[in-house]
């Protein structure tokens, strides 16, 4: 299946790409590219970690109190998140009575049982972003690959997506020879039709998360207790489903880790895991890569010749719909009826693509009936069912305006992928230089198959060339080494800190423009 040269897959599958900058994950689905998660080098991702973290301020009037859990900013709790003050100072776990240091939790007052100096324990729920700290919460869950463990509650609980009565009558039978007394566990979806003695094996290495967890109690606040997978095994664990056809990695490395952790969760799956061999960037080859450069863009065109103009604030995300170059054969209340059904599904695609979280505010191209408003506002909250984050949603307003919320867990695409740009004082944006160096890298592989030039200068800004040589110092060298090629790195002061240019030694000429 290829579209205008690309190899485009059919059914859903996902790639990796791992780079000097960054390692990415893509979800695609009949070639369009549907979920995407980055993982960079210097950005450790805190969603799912647990820490013992030292209260340091209790605000009654935002309700609200901050915790040190060794991070640059103090993390957020709101008493909302608070509903297990067992995790305070003092929780413990007695080797011999592992059910013993349970307290009830049925009457909570944070305002006076939250005191400044008090050790407690938190889960990060939402990543730091900008200069407000981590949002965290006193509800503690150690997800496993088939089970997720919960202290201090007592319940079974089955994914509702496991409709099968006998299959969930199974898993519950189960699951109440498991369970410890005091505690809750959650069935995955994954869970389903697995066999009896890979479940016990997940809730024995749960529960051993959880005895370690215990010990690392002994250690002083602020301290990190429980480290949660990275992006690409959270991925996997979280979304690797039935749905899933295939999945590719251009990483030896992480392709042993994965397979090895598909093996023991999901042996039968672990065939469709592949190694992609081939010279050209894994991305550029599933045109992918574009895919990402248009969720960059403020405009987004559609395929009627419409088209979103997608801006962020600080305070909000706003969307207004264009009818652009599109030309109806209706008449206008029809052709704007036609436009915001395509939008609304489209938005849907963009906001998951382009993690976008906090308000969002969207404009539709006016409609005059109510049954009209009535069937986008239905098409709208369908496709925002596939949507994994919580969403919040209200009906058109009398302005015609479309209010909605999105569940915000960490940076969206658009600030993880681009920086500051100082040349214009922070109005615009720039790539960063991670961004920049995964460019420079695909460069360099489909250079590599077109052209026998060995020889080349990479001239770039004099800041990201200091950025490579004080903080990334064999990158240029691995650059050779994977290449085989002879690269020489030099400043130019001309060029902007998103750029680079290419000089052939062999030519005598700049080649940046041939790949």
């Amino acid at each position: 299946n290829r579209i205008k040269g690309f190899y485009m897959p059919s059914g859903k599958e996902i790639f990796i790409n791992v780079t000097a900058g960054d390692t990415r994950i893509a979800i695609v689905e009949d070639g369009n590219l549907c979920d995407l998660f980055i993982e960079l080098p210097d950005h450790q991702r805190t969603v799912g970690n647990i820490y013992k973290g030292k209260i340091q301020n209790v605000i009654p009037g935002m309700e609200a109190a901050f915790i040190d859990i060794g991070l640059d900013t103090n993390a957020f709790l709101p008493f909302t998140e608070i509903g297990n003050l067992a995790n305070l100072e003092n929780l413990s776990i007695d080797d011999e009575d592992e059910n013993s240091n349970y307290k009830s939790t049925k009457s909570i007052n944070p305002a006076k049982d939250l005191k400044i100096g008090n050790d407690i324990l938190v889960q990060v729920i939402k990543e730091p972003f900008y200069e407000k700290g981590a949002r965290v919460s006193t509800d503690i869950s150690i997800p496993g690959n088939l089970i997720v463990l919960v202290p201090d509650v007592n319940y079974i609980g089955i994914s509702k997506k496991i409709q099968d009565k006998y299959e969930k009558r199974r898993l519950r039978t189960i699951i109440k020879s498991l369970k410890p007394k005091n505690f809750g566990i959650i069935v995955r979806t994954i869970a389903e039709g697995k066999d009896e003695k890979l479940i016990i094996k997940d809730f024995n290495k749960t529960w051993q998360e959880w005895k370690n967890l215990n010990k690392n109690m002994k250690n002083s606040s602020p301290f990190l207790i429980y480290k949660d997978f990275e992006t690409s095994q959270q991925v996997i664990r979280d979304l690797f489903n039935n749905d899933i056809q295939s999945l590719y990695i251009d990483s030896k490395e992480l392709y042993k880790k994965i397979y090895n952790y598909l093996v023991e969760i999901n042996p039968d799956k672990s065939k469709i895991i592949k190694l992609f061999k081939e010279k050209s960037p894994i991305f550029n080859k599933y045109n992918i890569n574009n895919q990402i450069d248009k969720c960059l863009k403020r405009k987004v065109w559609l395929k009627s010749g419409a088209n979103l103009m997608i801006e962020h604030t600080e305070a909000m995300v706003v969307i207004d719909i264009n009818s652009g170059k599109f030309i109806g054969k209706a008449n206008h209340e029809r052709n704007s009826l036609a436009i915001n059904v395509e939008a609304a599904i489209e938005i849907a695609r963009q906001l998951r693509i382009r993690d976008i979280g906090g308000l969002i505010v969207i404009d539709f191209i006016d409609l005059q009936e109510e049954k009209n408003k009535k069937k986008v506002f239905k098409v709208f909250k369908d496709a925002l069912y596939k949507d994994r984050a919580k969403v919040a949603l209200s009906e058109f307003s009398n302005f015609g305006i479309l209010e909605m919320t999105r569940q915000r867990i960490r940076l969206d695409l658009f600030h993880t992928l681009t920086d500051l740009c100082f040349n214009c004082n922070g109005r615009g944006r720039v790539l960063s230089k991670d961004s920049v160096l995964t460019n420079l890298e695909n460069w360099l592989k489909s250079f590599r198959m077109k052209f026998s030039d060995k020889r080349l200068i990479i001239y770039m800004h004099p800041e990201l060339v200091t950025y490579i040589t004080s903080t990334r110092k064999k990158l240029i060298s691995g650059f050779m080494w994977s290449n085989w090629m002879w690269l020489e790195l030099k400043e130019n002061s001309s060029l902007s800190i998103d750029e680079f240019r290419i000089y052939s030694k062999k030519r005598k000429k700049d080649v940046t423009s041939e790949v």
